[in-house]
């Protein structure tokens, strides 16, 4: 929430969206000042600030942008009322034809008969707008325009390319600058960028959304999904493995071909028939819980998966590891009875619990309801919500907790997890659902103690989210120092000279027979060259190799953020370090 000043010293809380929403409109304002022939299409309030896009000659330049906010900045001063006004369909149709506002009128003609059509009005510039707005131009105090690209008109590449500008406003100053140095320390933590600093991984244009994995980055995704199977061996997952490519008879029964289908990559086989690579996995985990007759005494019956899935992005959407098309979830469908749905969800919360704690993340929970799509009996939707409800009043506290409406998943709501990062980012990361509607699709059921079939309830939970997203995101967490234990090198041996190469190697072989990941830097260069190449590398470890070192079997100990901690035996180097290991330390 913002607080913002009204008349008479009074002051008054309101959503950050409706703050960045009134500011789309004082830029589209100072566009259409600036460029009268501009056409406006749409400007919403996002997660942080807002955009609006143009339909304009030529795009907009960096001197474009700083004029642009130069007369926001006017209008902001002369302080125009927003005043709301309505008008039936064929009058506000009119109206913007008169203006030449043709995106406008398609989003008018496009308005479902009898809804209510809204105009704001501010000085000399008008926008259809559902609203709320903030009283006043002058509510707004301090704005930036960060950048602007290319935006096709409602996202679909088939259509114009319009120019989006991004902005993002406060009620201060301060508040404002505090952000734009949170963006610059956003920039030296991308993770795309660090990933090629640190030979993690790379993106190709032959391979639009599709990771190359380098061999240190591939070696964290294994020391990360080995880590999240034995946690999961622990507490009775069964780990399976599915086909890549299902028929698009699977996907029908399933409801994504109904409801996910231009989001799927689909082909013809040899054939002639419909096949489709996955998007998700739980018809997969379905077909195994289906292989054979199940007994009450089975559930609950947690099968987990790592499987790689594919989804259709478009182009425009993706970003870096954090949107692909190619990725490995940490999938698990968990077929369970009515009655066991309260623990269950709090085991999988459990889990997470220690999964997140392990990085030192802190997590909130949000409930996401019915979406308008949703597939199934209103009624065991209703049920569904009122367990998730249930749960997450008893683990956050009665109504503690966020709830968005309509964000569920058409099978199922859902409760998501929020996490945010060392610089305030919220990150969407997993996910448990409960779904009545997929066993009932697939005439799941089980034989109950009185011999019966009954229908399992299903639940669906990914907590990382995904691994690929998931190395993202603590990527730029850790600024690309990582944790010890999932360092994809752990220890640099940085001899000073060729004579203590013999001693180095021995060096080696000890720290890896003590399962260490190491790397030895033997080249011809001078130790403080070669330790800022393992400080840029993020070694979490740097030992140096001197004479002194070599006579007495012991090694002189940098660390990542400490710098020299002095000379130790280098059996009480290794103790050390695979204790830190088994720990699992952070720092």
């Amino acid at each position: 929430m913002f607080k913002i000043k009204l008349g008479g010293g009074k002051t008054q809380e309101v959503e950050e969206s409706m703050y960045w929403h009134t500011t789309s409109h004082i830029m589209a304002q100072a566009v259409k000042r600036l460029f009268p022939n501009a056409k406006l299409a749409i400007g919403p309030s996002i997660e942080n600030g807002f955009y609006y896009d143009f339909d304009v000659e030529n795009p907009f330049t960096e001197d474009d942008l700083a004029k642009i906010e130069e007369e926001m900045k006017k209008i902001i001063k002369e302080d125009f009322a927003l005043e709301r006004f309505e008008l039936p369909r064929d009058e506000a149709i009119k109206f913007m034809e008169e203006r030449k506002e043709p995106y406008k009128v398609e989003l008018i003609k496009d308005l479902p008969e009898g809804e209510v059509i809204s105009f704001y009005k501010q000085g000399d510039f008008t926008d259809l707008c559902r609203g709320p707005h903030l009283p006043s131009t002058g509510c707004v105090k301090a704005v930036k325009l960060l950048s602007s690209s290319g935006a096709y008109w409602r996202g679909d590449e088939h259509n114009k390319m319009l120019q989006r500008i991004y902005g993002i406003s406060f009620p201060k100053a301060s508040e404002l600058e505090e952000y734009l140095n949170m963006l610059e320390e956003a920039k030296k933590r991308d993770h795309r960028k660090l990933g090629k600093e640190l030979d993690l991984f790379f993106f190709d244009e032959t391979a639009p959304g599709m990771a190359y994995w380098l061999p240190k980055g591939f070696k964290m995704m294994n020391i990360l999904i080995d880590f999240w199977r034995q946690e999961h061996e622990k507490r009775g997952y069964l780990e399976f493995s599915g086909p890549q490519l299902n028929s698009s008879e699977l996907w029908k029964t399933s409801g994504h071909w109904d409801h996910y289908k231009e989001d799927m990559f689909v082909l013809t086989d040899s054939d002639g028939k419909e096949q489709a690579l996955k998007p998700m996995n739980c018809p997969n985990a379905i077909k195994i819980f289906a292989s054979k007759l199940r007994s009450y005494k089975d559930l609950p019956m947690r099968f987990n998966d790592i499987d790689v899935i594919h989804r259709n992005e478009k182009s425009g959407q993706l970003n870096g590891l954090f949107r692909v098309r190619m990725f490995r979830q940490d999938d698990a469908h968990n077929f369970i009875t009515e009655d066991q749905i309260g623990n269950e969800i709090k085991d999988i919360i459990e889990i997470a619990k220690y999964l997140y704690g392990i990085f030192g993340l802190d997590f909130e929970l949000t409930l996401s309801t019915r979406p308008d799509d949703y597939m199934g009996d209103i009624e065991l939707w209703n049920k569904a919500e009122a367990n998730l409800k249930a749960v997450l009043d008893e683990l956050c506290g009665e109504n503690n907790y966020r709830i968005n409406e309509g964000d569920g998943a058409f099978y199922g709501p859902k409760i998501d997890i929020k996490m945010k990062d060392c610089l305030g980012r919220e990150w969407q990361m997993g996910t448990v659902q409960v779904d009545f509607q997929l066993p009932l699709r697939f005439n799941l059921s089980y034989i109950d103690s009185n011999g019966e079939k009954k229908t399992p309830i299903l639940v669906h939970r990914a907590l990382f989210g995904s691994f690929e997203r998931f190395i993202g995101i603590i990527t730029e967490h850790f600024a690309g120092a990582f944790p010890l234990w999932i360092s994809p090198v752990q220890v640099s041996i940085l001899p000073i000279s060729d004579s203590q190469k013999e001693y180095a190697l021995k060096v080696q072989e000890e720290l890896k027979k003590n399962g260490i990941r190491v790397e030895l830097d033997d080249r011809e260069e001078k130790i403080g060259y070669k330790i800022r190449e393992a400080q840029l590398q993020k070694t979490p470890y740097m030992l140096i190799l001197g004479d002194k070192e070599v006579a007495s079997n012991s090694v002189g100990v940098r660390v990542r953020k400490q710098g020299d901690i002095g000379q130790m035996p280098l059996n009480d180097f290794i103790e050390k370090i695979k204790k830190e290991i088994d720990e699992k330390v952070i720092g």
